[in-house]
């Protein structure tokens, strides 16, 4: 599947959009709950969420490279508004004019890439943890077909090697697919190749 830059920004768009959508449907009961993200609550990945918005919105604008920016928020009085926050200024970020052109200095994946390459890193991500926040809450997660497989264009370009995957990496090992979940889809892939299980979080009716 080949996209057009603008369509890039627009499919990570609808992922942010859908990420926000998610966890604003937290309540106040959810935030200890755990989460697909191994060892990590729902309050933990929804930080973890934020500072990655507030990380790539910097590589978009030249500051990569400061930790600051990536950091966790120390408190989370409000999760769902200091990620709603987060993802407005991420979004904001990759609209300016001119940032699929620049360098993005992307820390955890140890280099600098161009812009449109990092969007689709981030657009990925954005369509994983929209689903591990829906997944948490026991709902669905709502992405259109051309979302899901730009998605999964960029999840079958990460590299699988087992040195590279796991805690401390960027990414989890993949998880191989069972016989009976073959052909289940863009996202079900999508997932299995960035180390979820998505047989274990069904929805809840």
């Amino acid at each position: 599947m080949t996209l057009q830059a603008a369509d890039i920004v627009e499919c990570n768009r609808i992922a942010v959009r859908e990420a926000v959508r998610v966890v604003d449907l937290a309540g106040d009961d959810d935030w200890e709950r755990d989460s697909p993200c191994a060892g990590w609550t729902l309050r933990r990945l929804v930080a973890h969420m934020a500072a990655q918005h507030h990380g790539f919105a910097a590589a978009a604008r030249g500051a990569g490279h400061e930790a600051a920016h990536w950091q966790e928020p120390r408190a989370l009085g409000e999760p769902a508004r200091v990620h709603r926050a987060a993802a407005a200024d991420v979004l904001d970020a990759f609209a300016e004019p001119g940032a699929l052109e620049r360098e993005f200095v992307l820390p955890e994946l140890g280099g600098a890439f161009l812009g449109r390459r990092a969007v689709g890193f981030h657009l990925v991500d954005y369509v994983v943890h929209s689903w591990d926040v829906a997944a948490t809450l026991g709902v669905e997660v709502l992405l259109p077909d051309e979302v899901l497989l730009a998605a999964l264009a960029v999840a079958r370009r990460v590299p699988a090697d087992p040195a590279l995957r796991g805690p401390g990496a960027a990414f989890a090992p993949v998880v191989p697919t069972p016989e009976e979940a073959e052909g289940a889809g863009a996202l079900q892939e999508t997932l299995r190749l960035l180390g979820r299980r998505p047989e274990l979080w069904p929805v809840r009716g």
